[in-house]
């Protein structure tokens, strides 16, 4: 089975509801338009989390297991996935669309999740590995509903970017 983007999400504000959209721009910082792309999340300056992914599968556990329905978009993730391990992209290179992203850490619930979500038991419900995982856009391009995710190369050898430091200040 081939792994692609089921849906995705955006907001402008950190707080308001999330909006599914059938294309976005990845661009440095995000996702065009989105909370933290434009510095105005819950977390912004704080807890930078560029673009977010979680597996329609966890979603789909956590509505079976817990009985929350958080297919509405208030899990607060970008971008949707079905068909992959989302933790398998942690310290790996990976394609969308056209644009291409580094998986740099999980993405655990927190309290304000709950709180905006409003209901009690999503942030219980988002842990477990269910809560995905923060990306970095590496190269901008257009992500749409229903694009592939081709896992490229492992960045493991070079935890802290230095050789994309170093390239980015030749350049």
């Amino acid at each position: 089975m081939s792994s692609t983007v089921e849906r995705i999400w955006v907001t402008e504000e950190g707080s308001a509801p999330m909006e599914a959209v059938e294309r976005v721009r990845a661009v440095r910082g995000g996702l065009e338009g989105d909370r933290y792309q434009r510095g105005t999340g819950y977390y912004s300056g704080f807890d930078e989390c560029e673009v977010t992914l979680i597996e329609a599968e966890a979603i789909e556990r956590i509505r079976d297991d817990e009985g929350i329905d958080l297919s509405d978009g208030r899990h607060r993730r970008n971008v949707v996935t079905r068909g992959i391990d989302v933790h398998e992209l942690l310290d790996t290179r990976f394609t969308i669309g056209e644009a291409t992203f580094e998986g740099t850490r999980p993405r655990p619930p927190c309290a304000h999740v709950e709180q905006v979500a409003g209901e009690d038991g999503v942030a219980k419900s988002l842990g477990d590995d269910r809560g995905g995982i923060c990306a970095r856009v590496v190269d901008g391009g257009t992500v749409a509903v229903g694009d592939g995710i081709e896992v490229g190369e492992s960045v493991a050898s070079d935890p802290d970017g230095l050789a994309e430091a170093i390239r980015d200040r030749l350049s």
